[in-house]
């Protein structure tokens, strides 16, 4: 898999990520809407941890900085 994903865009999700857990721990969100958003935001961590996206490959984005 080649990189997609740029420094910035990763750390958006990983944010992402925290907050709706934190939303979740503190019972803000509750029910189908909470296991929705924390299955998105568990692929959210697993595609920044890899620093690939499939979506981005579908429309053809990519905002990792290519080196020349």
């Amino acid at each position: 898999m080649k990189k997609n994903m740029g420094g910035l865009d990763r750390m958006v999700r990983t944010i992402i990520a925290v907050i709706v857990f934190a939303l979740y721990y503190l019972d803000v969100i509750e029910e189908t809407l909470a296991y929705i958003l924390l299955g998105l935001s568990g692929i959210f961590v697993l595609t920044s941890f890899i620093s690939f996206c499939p979506l981005y490959t579908l429309f053809g984005m990519n905002t990792c900085k290519v080196k020349k």
